[in-house]
């Protein structure tokens, strides 16, 4: 069995894979100061949990966009799963070919996003939408050449950044108002986050096809969902898409494919 790792600023993701099936996955919050006895005496728990033996485990593959965690995790993989983990890095074999200025900067997660998208979605032109602490766009060429992307600050940054500087504005569910244009401030704060973080979706997207040509749209991450249900410029929803991605990098390199 393979187990893959995505460490995001937020989230945590955990697979386990069987004949490269995807057999159980957890997402937890991410604790930057945790130490790695305490994640891998959370991981094992996690296992036994669904009867996996830690001996079952003869593979594993870590993405971490947090620096401090990434070695953290290592540890875990080596003292509690008795395995050598596959780190992702730019300079590791990849399937998509990447071609940007300072690849250097590119964050493990894109990588892995790419990678997936091409092997599940393909062929391309794509164009992968990642909702997590940052909402990010990845564009995929033609030919498959990963060509760039736009950043903005995610849905739950924005708004905590608008609750935190006004301070007549109070903390809201937020949920689809009746109408766009809201009656009140709840409504109205409703209809100006949800419709208007859309509209930055919508107009990302469209550019983005301005320059690719008919791009098929990948989306994840824990926002997905919610904004897939307010627009249909998003084709596929895929809420493990990282971790295929995973499976896919572990057994490109694990197998030597040319």
């Amino acid at each position: 069995m393979l187990i893959g790792i995505d460490i995001g600023n937020t989230t945590l993701q955990i697979g386990v894979f069987d004949d490269r099936n995807i057999v159980h996955t957890w997402r937890l919050a991410t604790q930057h100061d945790r130490l790695s006895d305490e994640y891998g005496i959370l991981v094992a728990s996690l296992l036994r949990s669904e009867g996996i033996q830690i001996d079952q485990i003869d593979g594993a593959i870590v993405s971490s966009v947090v620096p401090v965690l990434a070695p953290v995790f290592q540890e875990v993989c080596r003292k509690f799963l008795r395995t050598e983990p596959l780190l992702v890095s730019q300079h590791m074999r990849k399937p998509v070919r990447i071609a940007i200025e300072h690849t250097e900067e590119l964050g493990a997660d894109r990588i892995v996003d790419a990678v997936a998208a091409v092997a599940r979605h393909g062929p391309p032109p794509l164009i992968v939408v990642d909702f997590g602490t940052a909402t990010v766009f990845d564009a995929i060429n033609e030919d498959g050449v990963y060509v760039g992307g736009a950043i903005s600050p995610g849905i739950g940054i924005s708004t905590d950044a608008l609750f935190n500087r006004a301070s007549r504005l109070g903390r809201i569910d937020l949920e689809r108002p009746p109408t766009a244009i809201g009656t009140r401030t709840e409504t109205a704060l409703q209809s100006g986050i949800l419709f208007g973080y859309v509209g930055l979706v919508e107009g990302i997207i469209g550019r983005f096809r301005e320059e690719l040509g008919p791009a098929r749209v990948v989306a994840t991450g824990g926002w997905a969902p919610r904004i897939a249900e307010e627009t249909d410029i998003l084709d596929i929803v895929d809420e493990d898409l990282i971790l295929w991605g995973l499976c896919e990098l572990y057994y490109y390199n694990a197998e030597g494919t040319p």
